[in-house]
């Protein structure tokens, strides 16, 4: 159980283009919104587009950056009592990506990344909100390695693996509720997956793109301790949760020194129907508020970023991007472990080219999450949202700090 209800948060913060999802994973990137797929052009193009590492000059390319996630409160306020409202913790989370694409091996050549695609971490002190979630924390790394394939001087396919590992914590409280009732979970577990790409130039200043994240069945073993009237004990539980789908449509245009690239992407979320728990053995009294599968019915979700990029000079390089993402949680299933809403996106970020191999780049997000409010009995997954109320803040602010190498 340490390790189930855990990924049940990874999936939610993980496809989420909000403060959890972390699509951005080079300071390219995030300057751009993640607008990033048919003009990548660095050691980043091994995570983005393989397909397009075809494209890029006979080096190799490395490039390394760390984020820092700031995660201001959400906030609930009650339509019934000012009791059943609060306010989770601040939250600062680091977050690193490492990107190499080597050099052409005749039309072949390979490429490999290590992210952080996701990073939640959700804590509420306030009695009815911890009583579901007093913590729910997620740690995720990805290792990527990619292949291209030039199939004609303007074609080019890409093929990749996906190896996910998930370290979490989760923890409920509800006592301060009068309830005696309480967790406390933690694990990690590996789970794969492909991504593809195809990438076609059909002049020198338009790039078009295609890429492709399978689903990731997410299926974690462990342990959960459980807590009932003061007596306290351990189960083996396991559960199998989709890591969804994703396509990414993008093209790009170039005039001169300014390029500008739009992306459409689309997060194939209805896959996720329902949380349900497997124990190993009859977990008794405990089974209504434990064992009970909790309806998910999550639906597809559409993104659209747009990017421009402007060359100020040989060593400067500027960037912007805006975009808007879509929430995949209906008003009836939400809850506090991802308080979500549909957002927007915000992004600056410079390159400055040190030397002809070395570049060193900074980027800033902004993530507003709008206002989401439920009405009486539009909630039928936990007792609080279920009366109804107001959700606000949240958001993310995050800071990229990078350098690239070629060689």
């Amino acid at each position: 159980m340490k390790k189930v209800i855990v990924l049940s948060v990874v999936t939610s913060g993980l496809v989420l283009a909000s403060g959890y999802k972390i699509p951005e994973q080079s300071v390219s990137s995030m300057a751009l919104s993640a607008a990033y797929t048919a003009n990548v052009n660095g050691a980043d193009a091994s995570y983005y587009n393989p397909a397009a590492m075809s494209f890029m000059s006979d080096k190799s390319f490395i490039s390394g950056g760390l984020s820092y996630i700031h995660l201001p409160p959400a906030k609930f306020s009650s339509d019934v009592s000012p009791i059943m409202s609060g306010k989770s913790e601040t939250e600062d989370i680091l977050a690193p990506n490492i990107h190499f694409v080597s050099k052409a091996y005749g039309d072949f050549r390979w490429g490999v990344s290590l992210t952080a695609p996701a990073g939640l971490s959700k804590r509420w002190e306030s009695a009815y909100q911890k009583a579901s979630a007093q913590e729910f924390t997620l740690k995720i790394l990805e290792l990527n390695p990619t292949l291209a394939y030039k199939v004609s001087d303007n074609f080019s396919v890409g093929v990749g693996a996906r190896m996910v590992y998930t370290k979490g914590v989760v923890r409920s409280d509800a006592s301060d509720t009068g309830t005696p009732l309480s967790r406390d979970m933690e694990g990690d577990d590996i789970s794969f997956g492909y991504n593809i790409a195809l990438h076609y130039k059909p002049t020198d200043d338009i790039n078009l793109a295609a890429t492709y994240r399978s689903n990731v069945s997410l299926k974690p073993e462990g342990d959960a301790t459980l807590g009932y009237m003061g007596s306290y004990n351990t189960y083996g539980a396991s559960v199998e949760i989709p890591l969804p789908a994703a396509l990414v449509l993008a093209a790009s245009k170039t005039w001169g020194d300014l390029t500008v690239e739009l992306n459409y992407e689309r997060t194939y979320w209805s896959k996720y129907k329902d949380l349900d728990f497997n124990y190993d053995q009859d977990i008794g009294p405990l089974a209504p508020y434990f064992d009970a599968p909790k309806p998910k019915n999550w639906k597809d979700t559409d993104a659209f970023r747009i990017g421009a990029t402007y060359k100020v000079n040989e060593k400067l390089t500027a960037m912007a991007g805006f975009a808007i993402d879509e929430t995949p949680a209906p008003d009836a299933t939400l809850g506090f472990e991802l308080p979500d809403s549909d957002s927007k996106i915000y992004t600056l970020g410079v390159k400055y080219k040190m030397s002809d191999a070395l570049t060193v780049g900074a980027a800033f997000l902004y993530l507003d999450k709008d206002a989401r409010t439920l009405e009486p009995g539009a909630n039928t997954n936990d007792a609080v949202l279920a009366n109804g109320g107001k959700l606000t803040g949240s958001g993310a602010y995050i800071t990229t700090l990078g350098v690239e190498y070629e060689f």
